[in-house]
């Protein structure tokens, strides 16, 4: 005996929910699965979570800073970790809360707590009953990688979910991995007042960005205090009476970085193994991502997949842009397709990075003609207002056509101030129409008009 609906959505992380919602206000029945926390990532242990403890460190960064405005703060800043913890386990746990109340409360859908798995095409089971729909869409999400390091199993650590359980402070973190999760924790610890050292096995962190990019943040992480090991060729771990010893073999410092804990921050995995996705007729690839087309449909007709585990955009939004996808085509009769999104994502660092479409590194492997603007932060008036002058703005033009190509703000107020550069690609809008355009004073965005004014030939 098993149940039909018109949908079912596997997984409540950024696509789902929105999902279920369009599919049942066009009167269509959706069961919805949910094995574990309701949000996803997002909402449980990536952005909500970590962005709050940004602003916790932000704020105590900003008290030992007060003497620069002249405001006077008695005694030393002080970090309340229990506090801290309590503050972002908060913002995840009402957001989680409202989202499951949204969907529990939804009529038309119908919300199944426990872990799905295929039993065929178009059937799932879950808790020992099986669903059928014609269309199935998978939101399963991803969760950190764990390398298998040469004596992993020998020590304890931590990941991006796990860390967010702590309540009190690492006398030393070591992070393994320089990349962005790493570095947002690196520099958030290390304002609360612990040691922090990162250890990178390439040559300089954040490597997808261009080389200017990378030192000028690993400039800023180094003014903070961080310590930064590139070139670790061999990293292993190895309990110690003190914590985790992290041998490194980089080519200049000790060999060894003994820490009181160690992150793992070396990326994501999607969290397709445990689906039955051989009984539905689907594969993954290499990596565990299942592969979908230009609708985000599985090689199985009617089956979607959205979010992290598609391998076609590691972000929020852009699982919920999956979303607007698919309900777009399937509700509107639309022709919406992947590729024509624009990449577009942050660094949470202070100062953030914005970054939307190519890198300088991309256009000069394209061979195009191309133009190029860079104006350092200490030449803008908001930045130099706020005291927050470190990093620059890059905008990257086609030289023919005047396209915009892509762009870096690396900057105070930096993720905000590149949507101006994003929605005008979205648009389609050459260079030129956004520099002539007369942003609001005083901001960060007044002077993207005034780079594109300045534009030179990319040599």
């Amino acid at each position: 005996m098993s149940r039909h609906f018109d949908a079912i959505v596997i997984g409540a992380g950024q696509a789902g929910p929105s999902l279920a919602g369009r599919l049942t206000a066009a009167g269509q029945t959706v069961a919805l699965i949910e094995r574990h926390l309701f949000g996803g990532t997002c909402v449980n242990t990536g952005c909500m979570p970590t962005k709050a403890l940004v602003a916790s460190a932000y704020a105590a960064h900003l008290a030992r800073r007060a003497g620069d405005f002249g405001v006077v703060v008695p005694g030393a800043v002080g970090i309340d970790p229990k506090a801290v913890a309590a503050r972002q386990q908060g913002v995840s746990a009402t957001a989680r809360g409202n989202v499951e109340r949204w969907l529990r409360g939804m009529a038309g859908c119908t919300v199944l707590t426990g872990h799905a798995r295929f039993q065929g095409p178009h059937a799932v089971a879950v808790n020992g009953e099986v669903l059928e729909a014609e269309r199935i869409f998978i939101n399963v999400g991803g969760r950190a990688r764990v390398p298998d390091l040469p004596g992993i199993d020998r020590v304890p650590h931590l990941t991006n979910t796990s860390i967010l359980q702590l309540d009190t402070l690492p006398a030393h973190l070591v992070v393994v991995g320089g990349s962005y999760i790493g570095l947002e924790f690196a520099q958030i610890y290390r304002r609360f007042g612990s040691a922090v050292t990162v250890v990178e096995q390439g040559p300089r962190l954040i490597a997808r960005e261009d080389p200017d990019v990378s030192e000028a943040v690993a400039d800023i992480l180094a003014r903070e205090g961080v310590s930064v090991r590139l070139n670790a060729s061999c990293i292993r771990l190895a309990p110690r009476p003190d914590g985790v010893a992290v041998g490194v073999d980089c080519r200049d410092g000790p060999p060894v970085v003994v820490g009181s804990h160690v992150l793992l921050a070396v990326g994501r995995r999607p969290n397709t193994d445990d689906l039955g996705l051989e009984a539905a007729g689907l594969a993954t690839d290499a990596h565990g991502f299942i592969p979908v087309g230009e609708d985000l449909q599985t090689s199985v007709p009617g089956v979607y997949a959205l979010g992290d585990c598609n391998g076609r955009g590691a972000f929020t939004h852009t699982a919920y842009n999956d979303f607007e996808i698919v309900a777009a085509n399937l509700l509107d009769g639309a022709g919406r397709r992947v590729s024509e999104r624009i990449p577009g994502y942050a660094l949470y660092t202070d100062p953030p990075l914005g970054r939307v479409g190519m890198t300088e590194a991309q256009v000069r492997a394209t061979g195009r003609p191309a133009l190029i603007g860079t104006r350092p932060m200490t030449r803008v008036g908001r930045a130099v207002e706020k005291g927050e002058t470190l990093g620059f703005m890059k905008v990257l033009v086609d030289a023919e056509s005047r396209a915009l190509l892509g762009a870096a703000i690396l900057g105070t107020g930096g993720d905000e101030a590149v949507h101006g550069i994003l929605d005008m690609m979205n648009a389609g809008a050459a260079a030129p129409v956004l520099q002539w355009a007369v942003p609001i004073h005083p901001t960060v965005s007044e002077l993207i008009p005034t780079v594109l004014g300045d534009l030179r030939p990319l040599v």
